[in-house]
């Protein structure tokens, strides 16, 4: 990936570019249902078709659920279903118009299908965007930022997450749009600047808690950084950044708590009101499940083959040296510290809880919100390397993006059972062409009936492609998009 001049135009362009690059491949495919995703598909199911927050009528689909006075609600913190439902509002006008029953089980598939593109799969190509630019600040150059970006989206967990009705990527989108807007306040040059900026990180770290309850100690640290940013500017860029922070997160406070207090009648976390014989380790193991990091269990979420990170994406070994040479610079230190800070809280998160496998799942779920802030560290390992260790993070991330592609066109809800499922089943899966293997539906147990029709797809099936020739217009795709950047990279070019 050469490197582009750098110009605010070239810029822009090489950004959108990899943006849209990024939400085509997410949306190309459609994982499906499973526990996860139907709890929040319920409840936004609940809210638009029967204005409640109870899914009495679709909770037999997923096990994922709350009971409370002979009720069924989502277990989730419900950030995903509220930026979901305008979404699901808009596209049932939409179907109807085109012919469509919404409540029909096509239309339906049709409704998750564009939910997820809208709430998870859009807002993450716009982190990626965002994480170019932040690549471009800490010194990686188009290319370092490029490499970066398009490596956390396509070379990761990240894009099996983003193509799922799963909270997780937006929630890793929401820590980076926060992270960005601590460091705009770094440029500020007047009061609104300060008071919006801040107000913007607030929002973003603020809904990153209201979508997961575990985000919490990382949007703290980004309110954390947005002040320090400014800290030296005097009491009053101070008072304003507290005072936008604060607003924003105050906000996303109140919205989680009347939620609670709408569903439950009080104030506690969705996560306390399982059935007693379901989840039982939520009540028995600590708190809510959570204990102390197991070492064992970190160790197995960073190498492991059944759900470690840097077996399913080896290029993230360069992300800790980035961020380390990033620290460095001493230009950047609080941002280098907080985005290792997040990076590590999520993965001692992850290896306190009981659950630490977290079901059927493609690498780290439960820490998958961190992976774009090792994504800043890639950009900065690939600015700093020389040209033969380019060389090999560019092999290494072929590598990694074929391992995630792999697991998104077969299934990316790998089984917990499995000791390696990339190897004993993806794989195989992979080669023999057997793609979009999940068969679970989004839909209720009555509207799913006993076949297999409303389970995963990819776009290339819908046109008629089977097997690996699925994959066609995806690669198609992506080879248009690299005449693009090698076009804007010759035209921009002395004398060219």
């Amino acid at each position: 990936m050469n490197s582009l001049p750098e110009t605010a135009s070239s810029r822009w362009k090489a950004a959108l570019l990899l943006g849209l690059v990024a939400f085509l491949s997410f949306i190309y495919f459609y994982e499906g249902g499973g526990w996860n995703q139907n709890s929040r598909f319920d409840l936004v199911r609940a809210i638009v078709e029967r204005r409640t927050l109870q899914i009495d009528a679709y909770h037999e689909n997923t096990q994922d659920k709350a009971h409370f006075k002979g009720h069924y609600y989502s277990d989730k913190a419900p950030g995903l279903v509220f930026l979901a439902v305008p979404f699901g509002l808009a596209a049932r006008r939409g179907l109807r118009l085109a012919g469509v029953d919404p409540e029909s089980p096509r239309g339906e598939i049709a409704l998750s299908y564009i939910v997820s593109a809208a709430s998870v799969a859009l807002p993450t190509a716009l982190a990626g965007v965002c994480l170019f630019f932040l690549g471009l600040r800490f010194g990686g150059g188009s290319s370092g930022a490029g490499f970066g970006a398009l490596v956390v989206c396509l070379g990761t967990p990240i894009w099996a997450y983003a193509s799922l009705f799963w909270a997780h990527a937006l929630v890793g989108a929401c820590l980076i749009f926060a992270f960005a807007s601590a460091l705009k306040l770094r440029d500020s040059q007047s009061a609104r600047g300060d008071f919006l900026w801040a107000l913007a990180a607030g929002l973003a770290a603020g809904w990153a808690t209201v979508t997961e309850y575990p985000a919490a100690p990382a949007s703290a640290m980004l309110a954390f950084l947005a002040l320090s940013q400014a800290w030296g500017r005097g009491a009053a860029a101070r008072r304003r950044v507290v005072a936008g922070v604060g607003l924003g997160a105050a906000f996303c406070m109140v919205v989680l708590l009347a939620y609670l207090h709408a569903a439950f009648g009080a104030f506690r976390p969705s996560y306390a009101y399982y059935d007693p014989n379901s989840f039982s380790f939520m009540q028995q193991q600590g708190y809510m499940g959570l204990t102390y990091p197991h070492p064992d269990r970190l160790l197995k979420l960073l190498f492991g083959c059944s759900r470690g990170l840097f077996f399913a994406s080896p290029v993230l070994l360069a992300a800790p040296v980035g961020l380390w040479w990033l620290w460095k610079q001493k230009t950047y230190v609080a941002a280098a510290l907080v985005a290792a800070a997040i990076a590590l809280y999520y993965f001692l998160f992850n290896a306190s809880f009981y659950w630490w496998k977290a079901g059927q799942t493609f690498g780290p779920r439960y820490a998958g919100a961190s992976i774009p802030f090792l994504g800043v560290g890639l950009a900065v390992a690939w600015g700093r390397a020389t040209p033969v260790w380019r060389r090999v993070l560019l092999v290494v991330a072929f590598c990694s993006v074929f391992v995630a592609l792999m697991a998104v066109s077969t299934t990316s809800q790998l089984s917990i059972q499995d000791s390696c499922p990339l190897l004993h089943s993806v794989w195989p899966q992979f080669w023999s062409g057997q793609m979009a293997a999940n068969h679970e539906s989004v839909l209720t147990v009555a509207e799913a009936g006993s076949g297999a029709s409303y389970g995963a797809f990819n776009l290339g099936q819908m046109a008629g492609l089977h097997g690996l020739a699925g994959l066609i217009p995806l690669f198609g795709m992506w080879v248009v998009a690299a005449l693009l950047w090698w076009r804007m990279h010759r035209t921009q070019q002395p004398g060219i």
